[in-house]
């Protein structure tokens, strides 16, 4: 082997190997995987809490959360304001004591190109409350980055009797 050929490898190889594992790892992730992965991440066994950094990578860093805060209302955050809202969700109901379980019922994904809208309607229960499961319905937007799906934007809303679950799911 010559030379160059050697010192190309070895660079290669020690250039790879300084990437953090989560973005080796993310940038093979489908964009289902990606919501799916979400989820994953904000489930969470008593005294345990999210990895918010990984949280944080799935997402643009541009990327815009819309959230149901109140029958009346809704509240937009940055991804950084999420992982706040989040943090304070878990710190006000005491979720690290119990735990947290946000799981998907059902994934309605629409992909063309670099582009993907993904539906989800999920359940979401405090391990141990007196409180039922609360449905809620997600739609996610995602675009392909360098080779990467990450989410662009969240809507969120809660179903009601007025507001059923749409009839996609």
């Amino acid at each position: 082997m010559r030379k160059s050929n050697i010192l190309f490898i070895f660079f290669f190889i020690s250039a790879v190997s300084c990437l953090p594992a989560q973005d080796v790892e993310h940038s093979f992730l489908t964009a289902e995987e990606v919501i799916t992965s979400l989820y994953n991440l904000v489930t969470f066994d008593a005294g345990t809490t999210p990895d918010w950094d990984r949280v944080r990578s799935l997402f643009l860093p541009e990327a815009v959360v819309v959230l149901r805060t109140s029958r009346e209302s809704t509240s937009v955050f940055s991804v950084e304001g999420f992982v706040d809202d989040f943090i304070q969700f878990i710190e006000r109901a005491e979720a690290e004591k119990t735990g947290f379980r946000e799981e998907i019922i059902s994934m309605k994904p629409m992909i063309f190109g670099d582009m993907a809208d993904i539906w989800v309607l999920y359940e979401a229960s405090i391990p141990g409350s007196q409180r039922p499961p609360q449905q809620g319905v997600d739609f996610f937007s995602l675009i392909k980055k360098e080779g990467q799906w990450v989410i662009v934007s969240v809507t969120n809303e809660i179903p009601t009797s007025e507001r059923p679950v749409p009839e996609i799911f």
